[in-house]
């Protein structure tokens, strides 16, 4: 195993030298479209083309997950964060389905979603269920970029099927166990939205700033909409899915030295400079052990592709075209 390598965050990857100048050009002729999509995000309005590549899948006990499948070439399999969806990463959808085909799953009980199947238990589950979601679209091998939950399951599925995993990029993702003191404190609120059956104001006054750079204006547009998001969220929705998925997020075990497995010329550790949930130093502890490279994401908080989409996407293309051409 090699020597961790931590980039600097002022710093995008290199691309191989193999990288034509036409391609580069094309990539970064992609973000300016991309970060304004992110704004029409930030409204909560819905994406068109989103919408229009918004596909359903059945799995064998017969519950649905919806998914987004836009562009062609090698398969980009995208994870986004609990309690948000697949349209959280519009800006990175409109530039790498340039180039990619991006395939974007709603977690259960999140976006178009249904429940959380009955017998999912751990991470390990939401990793097969994904797995099962690429045997189904005839998907012999990927890249998986995970954000928060998305990058748990995802370096699941690579622990699981190394083979089908070409690519891994977690984002702002820590696979120890979740500290104590966080732990409490997220069981407590869980507690409390599933004894109410909805996301009152006060847990929204509580959960919304965690997603936020420090300091960020609660009333601004992206995150009043995301606690407008939060407090429609139906009862139903709130005890069947996201409740029992935030009790597998936090109560997850320590999987730091199972992460030793992972290749580390393949995976990609990145992370906002002020992550609230999941700070830096979680992200190199588990550069660490796995060997390999990590970013810091200047200017962001936890859902950092949104907070500085353009560096994100950037790097994302970078790394993608290294890795999966």
């Amino acid at each position: 195993m090699r020597p961790s390598s931590l980039a600097s965050a002022n710093e995008p990857l290199s691309p191989e030298p193999a990288l034509s100048r036409r391609r580069a050009a094309l990539q970064l002729m992609a973000i300016p479209a991309a970060i304004a999509s992110g704004s029409a995000l930030a409204n909560g309005t819905a994406d068109a083309a989103s919408a229009a590549a918004k596909k359903r899948f059945t799995t064998s006990q017969g519950c649905h997950l919806h998914y987004q499948d836009l562009g062609r070439g090698p398969v980009v399999l995208l994870g986004h964060s609990y309690l948000w969806d697949s349209s959280m990463w519009t800006p990175q959808i409109q530039a790498l389905s340039r180039h990619f085909r991006v395939i974007a799953p709603d977690l259960w009980g999140h976006g178009a979603s249904g429940p959380l199947p009955a017998d999912t238990q751990d991470l390990k589950g939401l990793a097969a269920q994904m797995l099962e979601l690429l045997d189904a679209l005839h998907v012999r091998e990927c890249a998986v970029v995970g954000l928060s939950v998305g990058g748990m399951w995802g370096a699941e599925l690579a622990l699981k099927a190394p083979e089908r995993v070409r690519s891994l990029v977690m984002m702002d993702t820590y696979l120890g166990a979740e500290p104590e003191a966080t732990r409490l404190r997220y069981f407590g609120l869980l507690d409390a939205i599933e004894a109410g059956g909805q996301i009152t104001q006060p847990l929204v006054d509580a959960i919304v700033p965690i997603f936020f750079r420090p300091g960020t204006d609660p009333s601004s547009p992206r995150p009043a909409a995301f606690g407008r998001s939060l407090a429609a969220m139906a009862p139903d929705r709130l005890r069947q899915s996201v409740v029992p998925l935030g009790r597998i997020i936090f109560g997850r075990a320590d999987a730091m030295d199972r992460l030793a497995a992972l290749r580390p010329q393949t995976t990609l550790l990145m992370c906002g400079d002020e992550d609230i949930p999941r700070p830096p130093h979680e992200m190199h502890a588990m550069a660490e052990v796995i060997g390999c490279d990590a970013v810091v994401i200047p200017e962001a908080g936890h859902i950092s592709n949104l907070d500085n989409p353009e560096f994100v996407t950037r790097q994302l293309l970078q790394w993608l075209d290294r890795t999966m051409r």
